[in-house]
This record gives structure tokens, C-alpha cells and sequence, in this order.
């Protein structure tokens, strides 16, 4: 059944699901079935076996809901066979607990006060319409005058509140209204009085108003967190007249007094039980439709940050600029390992250009750097501007890098503990450095969160954006794999199959054992079963091994079918893999007991192995003309770097240390529905400044021609 509507739900045949489900019971990853297991799920994306996944996890506890909720009405000796079925059938979660709620235990209401008074007889005359007029009504209310009860206004009050409480639970009812809200539903938020002053930011708020189905997902979460911190008052509202009538003309069949009693009891629940409950369900739901999109954003944004270009294994020097307190310098060997560090004070108020030189100039050429990173942060451009002019330094090239996070990461635990002997300085500009040599591999050390993409990321559930994030950390790492015998633990970390402790227990056999001589060798890491070996082994790179295949994304699973391609021409693996004349005498008709995708993805590796799908690094450079908002002036062209894309359009960084925004209509020149089918994160980009707003430290561009 779970197999069949995930199918349904997803548009993927069940077959697929199946296989799917059936390989994550057993332990498979994402990334694993993904890459490994493609003529199992007919060749699923990562983002199809991560839906099923998710779909999955929804519908077993939606199935784990309906035992509660069977065995409470069990309890209540109320649970028909018809009733039962109806539950057991039901796999939407509104559905399910319109069903329930007329059985769901609830604290003390007016109805139960009436009930316990002995009107729900009254109520259930009244419902039935049969009477006609009011005095008969009121004779027949009088009988029910005791206790409590004091008039018969009394009675027909009580039982009103019955029948307004049956109009609340009725599927139909509920359904009605939830249509009206679907159509004609407003949002609206108001500032609260009294907080004008306090909530400027939210000055777009104070008074605004629109279709709820029109609002984007970065305006409704702008209302909510103004909401949340008490600035504003935020309501969803359908057409009230619209939703009471398609009450009254569910529950009122006749005229009469009767009916006039029900058209009270129904405005009475629309306004009192319907509406409120309602609006809270679209307000749920409106919120978690902006997360998604949200979070697919951040997820997005994240993506295109860690599979930025790496410059690669290389002696770098890293720059952390500051002005009071000097610009640290770190220098890494090509493995990333920090060799040296010290402090330079090329600007004021200290302004030691001198000496600042010359030891920027003695660092270089000690230890043979090829390239020096300088953070994006204060004092970044003028440290740039300062480096670039060192004649003596005009062979290395400079780049500028976005330093988001790195202060984050210095005073980390992870920090702390490969740098147990270094200040948070140091650890910084080594960060710097390090994120020019492979962006992905320092910044899985950071919360994604710290970074610099996404919007509102705190104002997002917490549990799905770290669910996304991580999902889309691991598909990164797991998409360029990683060197086994470099790879530090946080990035192992992430790898298919490991997790902390294993990648703890490699790191561990690597400082025993100086390093692995063969993916095979896996096996001897404390903990490595077969199982987490079959996960993990085809992401993890082995350079040197007497196998080349070690060093490519070829499964361990498939190295047969690769040695029998060299036999079959009579040459061995690695020949194989440098000669194209060979690989192209390769009949794949021989190979039909493999599967066609992965013979497919075999024959690509052989070509490239161990092929770093990321872009090569280009070097890039400000305009030498500004270097501060003051500088601009509208209508200048200046190249940029994006640095952020959101759903209503994309942060530029042209090197004057305030982020500029090419709102989603300055993008392109026709229309945009989401920028990221125009810009991503980390691309070069040509913008004119429209617009610059000093006092709030705002700027506008354009990238239209």
C-alpha cells in the first residue's frame, strides 16, 4: 500500500519505489544507490530517492497516528467496522483527524456543559428541523428547565452550543471552509500600536494586505518573524459571508424555527470553532510551504558554495586583513598544512608599509607560495589593493575570497582541535587559505547556516533545514569523493556509509599506519564491515595504489568487469585507462551480464578518472576604482561576484564591503520567475548600479544590458 501511494504521489513507478525502499531498509545511501544501484531504481536522482525516503518516513508515521488514534476510539467502545475501515483507508493527515475529532478527548466545552445538563435530546430536535415555530420550540425547551437550566433561553442556548460544536466536527463542514480559504483567503498584517519606532524594519508590514495563494515565501516569513517578535499582528481571513453560506447550505434544509436556531449555531461555529481552527491549519501550512521554498533556496545556494572552483593542492599564503589590528598571515604547504604564521600592519592606524612588504615578500619566496588568498571582510579590498602593488610579487596570483563562517570555524571545537596550539586568529586566516584550495573540503567544518546563502534560515523549521542541509553536504562530498588518506575527519564524516566513529577510526589507522596502500585495506579499520565497505569505498580516492582503479570512482564491486575489458584486449588496467585507441576497441556487446548504466558510468570513469566534476578556478578581480559605497555612482558598470541568491533576487559582492541586490526584475531582460535559472552562487557577473542609499546601506543594481 505505502509502495503504491508514494507512486501515486511522486509520479514514479511503483517498481522503482519498490527497489527504492527495499535498498534503504537494507542499509543503502542515498549517494550509494544513486551512483551504484541504477538498473535496481531505473536510474533515480538523488532527489527522487531522497523524496521516496521522505515520503516514506511521513506515511509510516501517519500509519503509527492511525494505531493511536484506533485504539483511543477502541477505548471509547465507539469503533464500528465502518469506522475502522475509514481510518485504515485514510493516508491524508487532514482527513484523518477530521475523523478523529469528534472522538479526540478535549478539555471541557460549552457543548459537554450542555450534554452534562441533559439538552443534547434538544439539540438533536432542533437539528432534525421538524419543528416550526418558535413558541412550540420553547414548550419543548421549557421541559429541560432543572438544575443548571434555568429558562428555556437557557435550553435553546445549550443546545445551540451542541449543534455549533457537531457543525465544527463535520467533514463537510471543515471541507467547505477549508475551500473558502483556499480561494479567497487574505493575509494581513498590522503593526501592533505602540511599536512603530521599535519595528522600522518591518516598515513594509505595518499596513499590507494580499491573497494568501500570491504571497512569496520571503514576505510571509518577513510577517511572521515581526509577528514573533511582537511588532506585528499577522491574520489569514477568507470571505466570511462566502464560508458561513456554504455552511448554512450544508446543515439548514428547511425554514422555520428550528432553522433559524441552527443558522445561530452555525455563525456561532464558523466564527468561534471553524474559522479559528482553520486558519491556524493554513497558517501551518502557508508557513511550511514558505520553508520549503526557503530552504530549497538555502539548500540550492549551499550547493553552488561547496562545489565551487578549487584552486587544488598548492602552497598558499592566507590573509586575514584588519586595520587596528593587523593582517595575519599563514602559509600552507600543498597538503594544507600550516607552516608558519605572522602579523603585518600595512594599514593605519599603525601604517608599517614597509616592513609589512618585507615580510610578505621573505614568506613568499621561503616556502615558494603560488598563490595568496586574502578574506573578502574589513580591510579586504585595501589588503588586495596593497598585495597586488608588491612588485616583487606579481608572479602569484591573488584572490579574494569570502571569509563568511571563517571566524565561526576558529573558534569552533573543530577548530580547537586542529589547532590546539594556535589562537583564533590564526585559525581563521588558515581557514582563508584553505577554502581557496577546496572550498568544500573546509567548509563542511562550518554550519551551513554561518555561511553567507540562503534567507531567514532561522526563521525556517530547524529539523527540516538541517535535514536538508546535511542531505545536500553529503551529496556534495559524495559527488567529488574525497582523498583517503588526506581527507580530514569532518569531511570523511560525510562520506556514504561512515559517520563519526568510522571516520575517527580511519583517521586513527592512517596516523598508525601511515596511510593506506589500497582501498582494500578499509577492511582492517576497526568497525569496517562489509556493509559500511560496499557504502563508502567507491567515494574515497587512493592515490599511488598498485590498483589505478583505487584512485576513480569505479566500484570495488566492478573492478572484474574492468579487468576483463584489459584481458580481453590482451593489456592490463592501468594501460587500459591512459590509451584511448584501446578503450575505443572495447565491443560493450561483450558485457551484457552488466548492467547498461553501469557500463555506461565504467566506460566515462575509465576515460577520466578520478575527474574533479567541479569548474576550474578563474581569477577575478575589483574594480580598482571602489572600494567603499561612497565610491559608487549610478550608472557605473562594475564587475561582481554573487554571493547569495533568494527568491526575490540575488546579493552581488562588488568589493565594497556592503553587498549590493539585483532585484528578480533587473536580472535579465525578459521576465525572471526564479533567479536561480539565471544566476548562481559564485558567478562572475557584470552589474550597473542604479541606486545607492547610503543612510540604510543600501545599494541597487541591475544586470540588465
Amino acid at each position: 500500500m505505502i509502495t503504491s501511494i508514494i507512486s501515486q504521489r511522486l509520479g514514479i513507478k511503483e517498481t522503482q519505489v519498490a527497489a527504492t525502499l527495499k535498498l534503504l531498509e537494507d542499509g543503502a545511501t542515498v549517494p550509494f544507490i544513486a551512483r551504484y544501484r541504477k538498473e535496481a531504481t531505473g536510474s533515480l536522482d538523488e532527489v527522487a530517492i531522497s523524496n521516496i525516503s521522505q515520503q516514506s518516513d511521513k506515511l509510516y508515521e501517519l500509519e503509527k497516528r492511525k494505531e493511536t488514534i484506533l485504539s483511543t476510539i477502541e477505548g471509547q467502545d465507539k469503533l464500528t467496522p465502518e469506522l475502522r475501515k475509514r481510518i485504515e483507508d485514510s493516508w491524508e493527515s487532514t482527513e484523518l483527524e477530521d475523523i478523529y475529532l469528534p472522538f479526540k478527548p478535549k478539555r471541557r466545552t460549552k457543548a459537554q456543559v450542555a450534554r452534562e445538563n441533559g439538552l443534547e435530546p434538544l439539540a438533536m430536535l432542533i437539528m432534525q428541523e421538524r419543528v416550526g415555530s418558535e413558541s412550540e420550540l420553547e414548550r419543548l425547551a421549557e421541559k429541560h428547565i432543572k438544575g443548571n437550566v434555568k429558562s428555556a433561553e437557557d435550553a435553546l442556548q445549550g443546545a445551540r452550543d451542541i449543534i455549533a460544536e457537531n457543525v465544527s466536527e463535520d467533514e463537510k463542514c471543515r471541507n467547505a471552509v477549508r475551500r473558502e480559504f483556499s480561494y479567497t483567503s487574505t493575509i494581513t498584517s498590522k503593526v501592533i500600536k505602540g511599536k512603530e519606532a521599535e519595528g522600522d524594519k518591518f516598515k513594509d508590514y505595518f499596513d499590507f494586505s494580499e491573497p494568501l495563494k500570491r504571497c512569496s515565501s520571503h514576505r510571509l516569513l518577513a510577517m511572521r518573524r515581526g509577528e514573533r517578535e511582537g511588532i506585528l499582528r499577522v491574520s489569514i481571513s477568507p470571505d466570511d459571508d462566502l464560508a458561513e453560506e456554504k455552511i448554512l447550505r450544508l446543515r439548514v434544509r428547511r425554514s422555520g424555527a428550528s432553522s433559524e436556531h441552527i443558522k445561530i449555531a452555525c455563525h456561532d461555529a464558523y466564527k468561534r470553532l471553524l474559522k479559528p481552527s482553520i486558519e491556524t491549519e493554513f497558517a501551518a501550512a502557508s508557513k511550511e510551504k514558505a520553508d520549503e521554498e526557503a530552504i530549497a533556496v538555502f539548500a540550492s545556494g549551499l550547493r553552488q558554495l561547496l562545489l565551487a572552483s578549487p584552486l587544488g593542492p598548492k602552497r598558499v599564503m592566507g590573509i586575514d586583513p584588519g586595520f587596528r589590528t593587523g593582517c595575519k598571515v599563514v602559509c600552507l604547504d600543498s597538503q594544507g598544512m600550516l607552516i608558519c604564521h605572522d602579523v603585518i600592519f600595512p594599514h593605519p592606524p599603525v601604517s608599517k608599509q614597509a616592513e609589512a612588504r618585507q615580510k610578505i615578500v621573505l614568506l613568499a619566496e621561503k616556502y615558494a607560495i603560488e598563490a595568496i588568498s586574502i578574506g573578502n571582510g574589513t580591510a579586504g579590498r585595501e589588503t588586495e589593493q596593497f598585495v597586488r602593488s608588491i612588485p616583487e610579487l606579481q608572479h602569484i596570483e591573488v584572490y579574494s575570497v569570502n571569509e563568511d563562517g571563517a571566524s565561526i570555524y576558529s573558534a569552533s571545537k573543530i577548530g580547537r582541535e586542529e589547532f590546539p596550539d594556535e589562537d583564533v586568529t590564526v585559525r581563521g586566516a588558515v581557514s582563508i587559505a584553505r577554502r581557496l584550495v577546496d572550498p568544500l573540503a573546509e567548509l563542511v567544518k562550518i554550519d551551513s547556516k554561518s555561511i553567507g546563502v540562503g534567507q531567514y534560515q532561522h526563521d525556517v523549521d530547524q529539523t527540516a533545514l538541517k535535514r536538508q542541509l546535511d542531505q545536500t553536504v553529503v551529496s556534495c562530498v559524495n559527488l567529488v569523493g574525497v582523498d583517503l588518506n588526506t581527507a580530514s575527519k569532518h569531511l570523511l564524516t560525510y562520506i556514504s556509509g561512515l559517520g563519526p566513529t568510522l571516520a575517527q577510526n580511519i583517521i586513527d589507522y592512517r596516523a598508525e599506519h601511515g596511510g593506506f596502500k589500497t582501498r582494500k585495506e578499509l577492511l582492517k579499520v576497526k568497525r569496517m564491515g562489509e556493509k559500511a565497505f560496499e557504502q563508502c569505498a567507491g567515494f574515497l580516492r587512493v592515490s599511488g595504489s598498485k590498483n589505478p582503479l583505487d584512485n576513480s570512482s569505479v566500484h570495488p564491486e566492478s573492478y572484474h568487469i574492468v579487468e576483463k575489458m584489459a584481458k580481453d584486449l590482451h593489456t592490463d588496467v592501468a594501460s587500459l585507462m591512459k590509451d584511448s585507441t584501446l578503450r575505443s576497441k572495447i565491443n560493450t556487446d561483450n558485457y551484457k551480464d552488466v548492467g547498461s548504466e553501469t557500463l555506461t558510468d565504467i566506460l566515462k570513469e575509465l576515460e577520466k578518472p578520478g575527474r574533479d566534476p567541479r569548474e576550474p578556478l578563474k581569477a577575478f578581480s575589483f574594480d580598482p576604482r571602489v572600494h567603499s559605497p561612497e565610491d559608487l555612482m549610478v550608472g557605473m558598470r562594475l564587475p561582481g561576484i554573487v554571493s547569495n541568491v533568494t527568491n526575490f533576487g540575488a546579493f552581488v559582492d562588488i568589493g565594497v564591503h556592503e553587498k549590493g541586490l539585483v532585484h528578480i526584475s533587473q536580472l535579465a531582460n525578459h521576465y525572471v520567475k526564479d533567479p536561480l535559472t539565471v544566476v548562481h552562487v559564485g558567478q562572475t557577473v557584470e552589474v550597473t548600479v542604479t541606486n545607492v542609499d547610503l543612510q540604510r546601506k543600501r545599494i541597487s543594481l541591475s544586470m540588465k544590458d
